[in-house]
């Protein structure tokens, strides 16, 4: 509706999710005027509704819309963000309570959508690259690896193994490095400030190593189509090892400190359940979706690089709480150390970059790629023309399901919950508004 203005018959909501409700287009369809002029900003306040339009057919076949009111004038509604700590970034929940407790979510998004995949249409690919690692810098090499991932399929190119390695080293390195960020924030979300403290003090060990070959610490920018931006630094196999050495025992202390404390559980347990069934059909995936037993790993179900040649074991649990899926956090961070061990000593020679045309052209045809994120599967969806831009790129954020599904986790539940349930969902909010 938001971006094409299809209307989904019988949809209880159909109100813009992305865009302010006065917006006039669909500006990912091909005939939307780009005109500057005519896509002014406007520094008015955005227009906010009480209702919402239901479509449906009549007897006649023809599209008729329904008004349907949001609220009625019992409700107490109260705005959870945008400009609120619990949320990680600008994301507004708008909350209908009873009380204290949780009778209806209103997510609003949006906040910080900059039309990455509007801009990826006019941009040449290798242009599209640094787009990724800004939509979740704490998947940054997973995001960027979709996108080139979608490329190379396209372009029929094949990469050494030296390349492959490095990426799934890489990308297990991203993983610990937002899974250690998850800790952390779940312990300060709930005013433990001694367990964020550890969390971030071994993150940075992990940040040191791969800023040695990448340069950077937060946007990485290391990937490239046909293979990475520079050779891996000298040092970068033992410091890896150390680094694998020296975090093992470290995982337990966030334990000790606070994922066994007895007031974490108070507050985990059985809070924002979410059975396995509707994790499939909310498309839940990550270790949320993991923690109530569904086996959705991409890199088991859909092996890329060297995922098929380690041995790991995909982490799944039972319970569906919060409780679980910030366990589940934890026990991957021990079987990313496990993939990084198997590789790290049998990294082989070879070319780090396969050489590209100066212009990149896509042959014609449609692809998709999908990589396990932090927070669950990101995939890119390529439709090319046969030129050197995208006819059409599409990403599958890990994080817009996770917030789409905290209306049915939270009904029923305290207020006080709902920022448990955040922290322990795990999703970042430039990934979800694109």
């Amino acid at each position: 509706m938001t971006f094409y203005g299809v209307k989904f018959l019988g949809h209880p909501d159909m109100r813009h999710l992305y865009l302010r409700n006065d917006f006039k287009g669909y500006p990912l369809r091909k005939d939307y005027d780009m005109d500057p002029a005519k896509n002014m900003y406007t520094t008015e306040d955005d227009v906010e509704l009480d209702t919402t339009t239901e479509w449906n057919l009549n007897k006649n076949g023809e599209l008729v819309g329904t008004q349907r009111p949001l609220f009625t004038d019992d409700n107490f509604v109260v705005n959870i963000g945008p400009q609120h700590p619990s949320t990680h970034g600008v994301l507004r929940l708008q909350t209908v309570l009873d009380g204290e407790t949780v009778t209806k979510i209103y997510p609003h998004l949006g906040y910080i959508h900059r039309g990455i995949e509007k801009l990826c249409e006019q941009f040449t690919y290798p242009q599209t690259l640094a787009l990724t690692d800004r939509m979740n810098y704490l998947s940054a090499m997973m995001h960027r690896h979709a996108l080139v991932g979608v490329i190379e399929e396209g372009m029929g190119i094949e990469l050494s193994e030296r390349i492959l390695y490095i990426r799934t080293i890489m990308d297990e390195l991203q993983r610990i490095d937002n899974h250690l960020l998850y800790t952390s924030c779940c312990a300060q979300d709930l005013g433990a400030l001694t367990a964020f403290l550890y969390g971030m003090r071994d993150r940075e060990h992990v940040l040191n190593v791969m800023e040695e070959t990448t340069g950077g610490r937060l946007i990485q920018n290391y990937y490239r189509i046909g293979g990475l931006q520079a050779d891996i630094d000298p040092n970068f196999v033992s410091n890896v090892k150390e680094l694998c050495k020296y975090l093992r025992p470290m995982v337990q202390e966030y334990l000790d400190v606070f994922g066994d404390n007895v007031i974490t559980h108070e507050r985990f347990r059985n809070v924002g359940v979410m059975d396995e069934q509707d994790c499939i059909s909310y498309g839940v995936t990550g270790p949320a979706g993991r923690a109530s037993g569904w086996k959705n790993d991409v890199r088991k179900n859909h092996p890329y690089a060297m995922y098929d040649k380690v041995n790991f074991e995909q982490i799944t649990l039972t319970h569906g709480d919060s409780m679980d899926r910030y366990y589940c956090h934890i026990q991957e961070i021990y079987q990313s150390l496990n993939i990084i061990e198997q590789l790290i000593d049998n990294i082989p020679e070879g070319e780090f970059y396969i050489k590209q045309k100066p212009i990149i052209k896509v042959p014609e045809g449609q692809w998709y790629f999908a990589v396990e994120g932090a927070s669950g599967e990101f995939g890119a969806y390529l439709d090319s023309r046969g030129d050197k831009t995208a006819y059409r790129l599409k990403f599958r954020p890990m994080g817009l399901t996770l917030v789409g599904a905290m209306d049915k986790m939270l009904r029923g539940q305290k207020i006080a919950d709902l920022v448990t349930t955040g922290a322990a969902l795990d999703f970042v909010i430039p990934d979800i508004d694109r």
